[in-house]
C-alpha cells in the first residue's frame, strides 16, 4: 500500500545563491516535502517507530539548508539523498525548495525547484 506523508511550509533563512551578497545577506526559503511510504504498520500499531518521524524530516531539511550551495537544485538533491539514506520505509519523495524574493531583475515573488525520486 502507498501512503503519503506531507511536511509543508518549513520556513528557513539560508545563504544559497551564486552571488557573493547572498552568502552574506541570505534570504528566506520555504521547503515542502511529500514522502511516499507504507504506513499501514504504524496506523495499526500507533507507534512512532513504525513510521517516518516528522521531526526527523524537518531536522534533515534544516541541516541540509544550513550548508551553503550556489544552487537550490543542489540543496534539494542533498535533502532527497538524505531521505533515501535515513528512511528505510521510504518508497519515493518529492522536495520543493522555494526561494522568496530572489535577487533577480524585476519583481519576482519566488523561484522554486522540485525534485522527485
Amino acid at each position: 500500500m502507498k501512503n503519503l506523508i506531507e511536511v509543508t511550509g518549513i520556513e528557513l533563512y539560508a545563504y544559497h545563491g551564486c552571488m557573493g551578497e547572498e552568502a552574506v545577506l541570505g534570504g528566506k526559503y520555504i521547503v515542502d516535502v511529500i514522502l511516499t511510504t507504507d504506513f499501514t504498520k504504524s496506523a495499526q500499531s500507533d507507534k512512532l517507530i513504525d513510521t517516518i518521524d516528522y521531526v526527523a524530516v524537518r531536522n534533515i531539511v534544516v541541516e541540509e539548508m544550513a550548508i551553503r550551495s550556489k544552487l537550490i537544485e543542489h540543496v534539494a538533491y542533498r535533502i532527497l539523498t538524505r531521505f533515501k539514506a535515513e528512511f528505510e520505509t521510504l518508497i519515493s519523495s518529492s522536495i520543493k525548495v522555494r526561494k522568496l524574493n530572489p535577487p533577480i531583475q524585476g519583481v519576482v515573488k519566488e523561484v522554486a525547484v522540485v525534485i522527485e525520486g
